[in-house]
């Protein structure tokens, strides 16, 4: 398991990558180093036009998260309920998934809408109390869940996503 110093580099290393390479592609970049709640740069276009970027980097393994980040979940006895999708707190929010690679250039990238993780959150959480009948095997009241590369596929190195800009359409 990875020390608190071990995750704070690659935390670190996971966000300063994503600022290179969104500067690489035109965009001025402001990083805050966790200091901004729900996201950790900001990107802005030539047309002064700002994309908020959560940055999630592992070294291995998959990316960890709460559930109830993502969606309402209630209980029946033991027996998790999913609820509504939560609302978007940050308009235009995009997810950069990092898998830091060991050596220079074998870094992995995964581009998304924030929207688009909270649907595979959900999807994979439906999915895994629906083959244990709604209630978790070990400890019943875990809100755990983690996405696996496999779950990113089709959203490898797509940056257009911030370079192009995201339409929202009505309020988060």
């Amino acid at each position: 398991m990875a020390s608190g110093r071990g995750m704070m580099l690659t935390k670190q290393i996971g966000e300063y990558l994503v600022a290179c390479e969104l500067a690489r592609r035109g965009l001025v970049v402001a990083t805050f180093s966790g200091n901004v709640p729900d996201f950790d740069i900001i990107a802005i276009n030539a047309k002064g036009e700002a994309f908020p970027v959560q940055v999630k980097a592992i070294r291995g393994g998959s990316w960890q998260f709460s559930v109830d980040k993502f969606v309402e979940i209630k209980f029946d006895g033991k027996k998790q309920i999913i609820g509504k999708p939560k609302p978007q707190n940050i308009a235009n929010l995009v997810c950069v998934f990092v898998i830091a690679g060991e050596q220079y250039g074998t870094d992995q990238f995964y581009v998304l809408e924030w929207k688009k993780v909270q649907e595979i959150v959900i999807t994979n959480h439906a999915r895994w109390l629906a083959l244990h009948g709604g209630v978790r095997p070990k400890k019943h009241d875990s809100l755990h869940c983690a996405i696996r590369k496999s779950d990113l596929e089709g959203y490898q190195d797509r940056w257009s996503v911030i370079t192009e800009g995201i339409k929202t359409v009505g309020p988060p």
